[in-house]
């Protein structure tokens, strides 16, 4: 630090150019205001930025730890600044305020009603502001077991009647990074019927399209093989769907459980076989979600797409709301899922109210890895929610929906090209 302060003179910012703290990335710029951190303001005994969006709420648990341990930490290095000339005793706390800033950590400023006392033994009530920092600087190196990219992956693609029209474009893009690169890659199908559809079969098969698609890849290649599941259900949760699977394969399988928007490439297979490790660790990867074009782009047409990550996911989101996709082995799902049988006793309503992620935080001791996946893109869909399931699976459904629309800015602008277009 002493030598980051020295040389900070010679730079072409001088001494000015050193921020604090010393050693620590300056703070995040934004460039938009949709980019603008917001601080959180508290008390010692309220916070008023809640989760349920409630104006005000109280602090408790970690929060509440955090502002006594910030509180604390402030009188205390204040006392090592000004000590033996002042010496401090905290009254309360007048105003507080914190941000998380993603490059150096939790900022806080701090309004303290502190007394002061000097040597003499006199003492003043004052209130001073202070400034603190919690950096991301603890890295913890946990060991791993060893993996290899040379596992098989099982991908697993449950379809609706709903959802079959992608399916066309799923198979091209599995064809292409999977197939012809010979990826060590198997794809089973799951259709799932309705049972009015159930029952139609032998007249009308509405998955007939697809298992046409299906014989069509396995005529060009001839050593592959594409199987499927039918499954007859009205609330296909994906519980349910994982016990079939589950019991058609063995306990040492991987299996990547996909959705009919992802689209399957080498890379994400690789990071796949490496953050899901059997009897350690489940991966559910965040894929990014492209922005509705017909607010996006408007009048304007689509640039042309860039073969650079970053050009390519500069219109849309990571979507957080969305936990279709995962990365598991079967011997860790039948471990966590016989945990929860002991609990629910096959009862149907509890299963359909549960996802595998759900499974996995509840009923295993496993990591349960979950993290942004810039190798998933999927393009801008509405998904369909089902009111069948769990209160809390169709509301995520539904800010998928809405979230997944456009930006801010984007909406602004569209909202005020609307509202332009009325007043004329």
């Amino acid at each position: 630090m002493v030598q980051i302060s020295n040389l900070s003179s010679l730079t072409p910012e001088g001494k000015a150019g050193a921020t604090w703290p010393i050693g620590i990335n300056s703070p995040f710029k934004p460039k938009t205001r949709f980019e603008v951190i917001n601080w959180e303001y508290f008390t010692e005994e309220h916070i008023y930025s809640c989760i349920d969006g409630a104006p005000k709420c109280e602090l408790r648990g970690a929060d509440r730890a955090d502002v006594s341990d910030v509180v604390e930490m402030a009188v205390e290095r204040l006392n090592e600044r000004y000590q033996p000339v002042l010496r401090f005793r905290k009254q309360r706390l007048l105003n507080g305020y914190r941000r998380f800033d993603p490059t150096r950590g939790m900022e806080y400023t701090l309004d303290l009603a502190l007394e002061a006392f000097t040597q003499k033994g006199h003492s003043q009530v004052i209130a001073k502001r202070v400034g603190l920092l919690r950096p991301l600087s603890s890295i913890e190196i946990i060991p791993m077991p060893y993996v290899t990219e040379a596992t098989r992956v099982q991908v697993i693609l449950p379809v609706t009647a709903h959802e079959q029209d992608y399916v066309g474009n799923f198979l091209d893009m599995y064809v292409m990074n999977a197939l012809d690169t010979h990826d060590n890659v198997l794809l089973t199908f799951l259709f799932i019927y309705e049972p009015f559809d159930a029952q139609r079969v032998s007249q009308n098969d509405v998955f007939s399209g697809i298992k046409s698609m299906i014989g069509e890849v396995e005529k060009r290649y001839a050593d592959v093989k594409i199987l499927w599941i039918s499954v007859k259900t009205e609330v296909p949760s994906q519980v349910k769907l994982m016990d079939i699977i589950s019991k058609k394969h063995p306990v040492d399988t991987l299996f990547f459980l996909a959705s009919v928007w992802t689209e399957v490439n080498t890379d994400f297979l690789n990071r796949c076989r490496m953050n899901a490790i059997s009897n350690w660790q489940v991966f559910f990867p965040i894929h990014f979600q492209e922005y509705s074009p017909a607010i996006v782009y408007r009048d304007q047409q689509p640039s042309v797409a860039s073969s650079s990550a970053a050009e390519s996911l500069k219109d849309g989101h990571f979507d957080r709301h969305v936990f279709e996709e995962a990365c598991f082995y079967n011997a860790d799902y039948m471990a966590a899922r016989t945990k929860m049988a002991a609990d629910i006793l096959d009862n149907d309503e509890m299963l359909e109210s549960m996802d595998v992620y759900e499974i996995f935080v509840r009923y295993s001791s496993l990591h349960v890895f979950r993290a942004v996946e810039p190798a998933l893109v999927q393009k801008n869909v509405r998904r369909t929610c089902n009111p069948r399931f769990s209160e809390d699976i169709y509301h995520r459904c539904v800010l998928s929906n809405l979230e997944g629309l456009a930006s801010r800015s984007h909406l602004a602008m569209a909202l005020f090209e609307q509202e332009q277009a009325n007043s004329t």
